[in-house]
């Protein structure tokens, strides 16, 4: 049995949660971090000394996971039976590269803005830093279009893990009450991706 500790309205919970839900997997889901506490108790400190959520259990294996994007590889690896986790090399590179993006440029960008729109009072929010946040998310996402432009998702021709990390920043980037530049492909992408019941239980919750 696996065991996810986390919140649901954590941006990086959420891909381990759509992961799971997309595979459907039985799991216990232990509350934790923020408003929940436990993340800094000696029990969580010592299965995730980084004291940060997600982490995961595989009793099946005595396996204790941290890092979402290896817990949803792990996932697709041992439950995803070769579908979501491809043994061509370069496809599945192809497929991966979208994942560490999305950590490594993505995130960096749309996060100041995330927590300056919904987690800081009007009235000491950086309007600089949220101007800022806007344009590289801007240019981050011209990118992404691009290409949308050559396969219907960021894992290739059908729906995978590539799209797990990015299908959770693009909700909050769409959702968050600012102006975007229209882009057809990546809107087709996102509402194919909203359309999916997973998506829709696991991710697309109010921003918080």
């Amino acid at each position: 049995m696996l065991t996810i500790w986390g919140r649901e309205n954590s941006v990086n919970v959420k891909k381990v949660l759509w992961c799971a839900a997309e595979l459907d997997l039985a799991f216990n889901f232990i509350q934790a971090g923020g408003e929940y506490g436990k993340n800094r108790d000696p029990l969580f400190l010592a299965l995730n000394p980084n004291g940060l959520v997600p982490c995961m259990q595989d009793d099946e294996n005595d396996l204790v996971l941290w890092e979402s994007n290896t817990i949803v590889r792990y996932m697709a690896a041992k439950f995803g039976q070769g579908h979501w986790l491809l043994a061509d090399a370069s496809v599945r590179a192809g497929t991966e590269k979208w994942m560490d993006w999305t950590l490594s440029c993505l995130a960096p960008a749309l996060s100041p803005v995330y927590i300056n729109l919904i987690r800081t009072p009007a009235t000491r929010r950086d309007k600089q830093l949220i101007e800022n946040g806007i344009k590289r998310c801007e240019q981050l996402f011209d990118i992404a279009e691009t290409a949308l432009e050559k396969h219907p998702y960021f894992s290739g021709d059908k729906f995978g893990i590539g799209d797990i990390p990015m299908g959770c920043f693009a909700y909050n980037w769409f959702t968050l009450d600012i102006e975007r530049k229209p882009r057809t492909h990546l809107q087709t992408w996102y509402e194919a991706i909203s359309s999916r019941h997973a998506f829709q239980t696991r991710v697309m919750l109010p921003l918080s």
